[in-house]
């Protein structure tokens, strides 16, 4: 699926990888917290990049103590209406200082970007039919905010 990234459609370079299946040997994994909690002395030795996936009823804390090991954290919105992942994105950013990459991912729906680049999300995994210029359209409609944020521009597809 394609990815926006820093105000630009990419292809997404993490490979999620299936629990018990091979790890690519020098290319970013994409794994479960499941198997994090199950193979975690072999995946901290490894030298190729590794990214994390949090389903919403998974909480941050688990891996807090591992943050620096993490290239990427992708947070799972299940369905539009459970808003966990806002949460955990706040808490990764502003409690544990997580600074490298935070994707949306799952039911990430064009008129929430806004909203999800607010709490500390960098890039959003988005459907194949969906492009970036409706993206782009429904962020426009909304300039002015009343509360303190985990970003750091008011533009979500502008880079930071």
């Amino acid at each position: 699926m394609p990815l926006i990234k820093n105000g630009r459609e990419i292809t997404d370079p993490w490979i999620a990888v299936e629990n018990g299946a091979a790890l690519p040997s020098n290319q970013p994994a994409l794994i479960s917290l499941d198997r994090w909690r199950g193979d975690h002395a072999r995946l901290t030795g490894r030298n190729a990049p590794i990214g994390i996936r949090l389903a919403s009823d998974e909480s941050p804390e688990e891996i807090a103590d591992d943050l620096a090991r993490f290239g990427l954290i992708a947070l799972e919105f299940s369905k539009f209406t459970d808003g966990r992942a806002y949460s955990a994105a706040r808490i990764l950013r502003e409690r544990y200082g997580y600074r490298g990459e935070l994707c949306a991912v799952g039911n990430v729906l064009r008129d929430q970007l806004l909203f999800m680049r607010r709490c500390g999300f960098d890039a959003f995994d988005m459907d194949d039919e969906q492009n970036i210029e409706d993206w782009r359209a429904a962020i426009s409609e909304i300039d002015l905010f009343y509360q303190p944020a985990a970003d750091t521009c008011a533009d979500p597809l502008r880079p930071a």
